[in-house]
């Protein structure tokens, strides 16, 4: 571990704080700060880093997370103590389960005396142990840089996620010592697995008859994403993906497919029932299984830079753990294409899932139906443009039909799969790419719940698309209600006029009035500066009839 030189003079907490962050790179800080932050807000204001004001905590935690995502480096986040750290707990549940690099900076009140009692105050540290990788209160200035070194290191470590530091008030005004020492990062990399394990793997692909790869939420990183479109062109076995594994290696691929959205009973399972050896890389256990492994069945090769978890339904017979990239080269260089392969099965399983997913993309019926919002979007956005998919029923939608060609263009969380988290992590992914067509797609519930964020895009003068899928309910719940067989009760309720709504914000809004003014009013929203508001009524009757009858009398015999 290096050492910057010696700080003279001797620093105030909060400004050591802050050139600890500069020393790791900090551009942005999310933020709604209180009083007790103000020191920390004094020395933000006199250093390189932007802060981004955000109307709620939680939507400054996913904008923070979502910076670690589309990153890899430390998304930060400010907010107060007690109910402005309370309203960060989402989010960091959000970036923990979705290993999403991401620290929080909580105040709170004078640790050494305190004239107020226990007013606001809560045991913010205790409160984040369960949601983070870790969690400290500083009680002394000079601890600050180790403390800020360490939460920034296990914030990025594999698997990466929520670090915390609680910095008080009467820390952050007192004085350092002279000679306090601020940390840079060691040079440090992730070991490789074991040849003994890399070739074992590479036997029983060789010695498989019908493999198939599954990529995973871990696999979402830049350089696995090379390293799997070497393997699948090497090899030639095709692949599928989880919600989180899209766009990982680009789905027009003649190998893919297809998603794994739905749990069980879809096109791609037929594949998955059939492969013999399923090559699982970055399998995360935060994602519903694609599948199910059972005595005697199919053989799996894990993946991932750590060991399988134990569970009943996945116990894979062979392991390779160790830097994922550099597992999937190895075995790509290593273990070639094998006449002994059989994918004719899955081709079949493939050619069936394209045709049916092509069913209904230009149906003009009004409310729009799903299969046609989906085809629009994806007709009218670039090959690099991103959409930012909060949760609801159109987010099984777009992860079967919405083909991604690259990696984190499309975003979605099936992790905490939290409503709210679309349209901050569109705001994110818009303020960092600017050159960019982003999109956020929200339900009409999932958008409310961070709505007043709209007032932040605009005064960010950020170029971005919001389509709102709008069917005046938890559309999502209604229709596990009906699955259930139980009364349709609930769940209904009234928007506000989303065009006013936008446009009271600073937005332009629109809304669509027939399937067919979709996708100009999608070209001309994308072509324009500044933020734009779509609001689209959907038909949901068709999650009945292709999820509960269609698929239920699809035959795997090809």
């Amino acid at each position: 571990m290096t050492t910057t030189d010696p700080l003279q003079p001797p620093l105030k907490g909060s400004d050591l704080f802050v050139k600890a962050l500069e020393n790791e790179g900090v551009k942005y800080i999310f933020a709604v700060p209180g009083e007790e932050n103000l020191d920390l807000l004094e020395s933000i204001r006199n250093s390189s880093i932007t802060l981004v004001l955000n109307r709620h905590e939680q939507a400054a935690g996913f904008m923070a997370a979502t910076y670690g995502r589309l990153t890899g480096q430390v998304g930060v986040c400010l907010s107060t103590l007690g109910p402005g750290a309370t309203n960060l707990v989402t989010a960091a549940a959000y970036a923990t389960l979705g290993a999403m690099p991401m620290m929080m900076i909580t105040g709170q009140k004078p640790i050494k005396s305190s004239k107020q009692g226990l007013f606001q105050i809560i045991d913010t540290v205790d409160l984040m142990r369960p949601l983070t990788k870790y969690t400290r209160q500083i009680s002394n200035a000079n601890t600050i840089p180790a403390k800020l070194r360490e939460a920034f290191r296990l914030a990025t470590e594999e698997r990466p996620g929520a670090v915390h530091l609680e910095l008080p008030e009467d820390i952050a005004s007192e004085m350092a010592d002279g000679d306090t020492h601020i940390f840079s990062a060691s040079d440090a990399r992730r070991p490789t697995a074991s040849e003994k394990s890399r070739q074992q793997a590479c036997d029983m692909i060789l010695a498989a008859r019908h493999p198939l790869i599954m990529i995973g939420a871990g696999a979402n990183r830049k350089r696995v994403s090379q390293a799997l479109l070497h393997l699948v062109d090497t090899t030639g076995i095709p692949f599928f993906t989880t919600q989180m594994g899209k766009g990982v290696v680009d789905e027009r691929h003649p190998g893919y497919l297809g998603n794994a959205a739905l749990s069980a009973g879809d096109f791609v399972h037929c594949a998955i029932d059939h492969a013999d050896l399923v090559i699982n890389v970055g399998h995360d256990v935060v994602e519903k299984p694609p599948f199910f492994m059972t005595p005697g069945g199919k053989r799996v090769i894990h993946i991932n830079f750590s060991p399988a978890d134990v569970d009943p339904v996945y116990f894979p017979q062979h392991e390779v753990v160790g830097d994922i990239a550099n597992s999937v080269d190895w075995l790509a260089d290593h273990c070639g294409q094998s006449k002994h392969h059989d994918f004719s099965n899955l081709m079949e399983v493939k050619k069936a899932a394209e045709k049916h997913l092509a069913e209904h993309i230009h149906d003009d019926r009004f409310p729009v139906i799903p299969q046609r919002i989906v085809n629009d979007v994806r007709e009218v956005m670039p090959d690099n443009g991103i959409i930012a998919l909060d949760n609801g029923m159109y987010k099984i939608w777009f992860a079967r039909n919405y083909k991604a060609y690259d990696n984190n263009t499309v975003l979605l969380d099936n992790a905490l799969a939290s409503m709210g988290a679309g349209l901050p992590s569109a705001m994110t992914a818009a303020m960092l790419y600017p050159d960019l067509k982003v999109m956020a797609i929200c339900g009409d519930g999932g958008f409310m719940m961070n709505s007043q964020e709209l007032e932040t895009a605009v005064r960010l003068n950020l170029n971005l698309v919001i389509m709102i899928i709008n069917d005046n309910a938890y559309g999502m719940i209604k229709w596990k209600q009906g699955q259930e067989g139980f009364t349709d009760f609930g769940l209904d309720y009234q928007n506000p006029d989303f065009v006013k709504y936008a446009e009271a914000y600073g937005a332009t809004g629109y809304r669509v009035g027939s399937a067919s003014e979709l996708k100009p009013t999608l070209e001309k929203a994308l072509a324009a500066t500044g933020v734009h508001l779509i609001e689209v009524p959907v038909d949901y009757s068709e999650n009945k009839r292709v999820f509960n009858e269609e698929l239920s009398q699809l035959t795997c015999d090809l």
